[in-house]
């Protein structure tokens, strides 16, 4: 992926998230705190698992090759919006993490 594409992803996933704090001001009178964001990453990261369980048929459950593609799109959308609202840049982090593990694996 490069620079760019990512640098795109970022952009639409705040505007995403941008008309979600919106709902939920209409819906609670108030936007989600980031714990609140942490914790709907955190459900969405055991669906991961959950389907990957389905897809793996080690779980019984229909659709689950569908559901599995847009949970994984979800968690890269969650972790971009927890990045920035912690004030760390996504791309850096990814940076980061992989230098550092690709020197621990040499």
């Amino acid at each position: 992926m490069s620079s760019n594409n990512l640098d795109e992803i970022v952009k639409r996933s705040l505007e995403i998230r941008k008309k979600y704090h919106e709902l939920e001001i209409l819906h609670h009178k108030s936007e989600w705190s980031i714990e609140e964001d942490a914790l709907a990453y955190l459900t969405d990261a055991g669906l991961v698992g959950r389907n990957i369980m389905s897809q793996q048929k080690r779980w019984p459950k229909e659709n689950s090759e569908n559901e599995l593609i847009h949970k994984i799109g979800e968690n890269f959308w969650w972790l971009t919006i927890l990045s920035e609202r912690s004030g760390i840049n996504i791309k850096d982090a990814i940076d980061k993490f992989l230098d550092k593990t690709e020197q621990l694996l040499k």
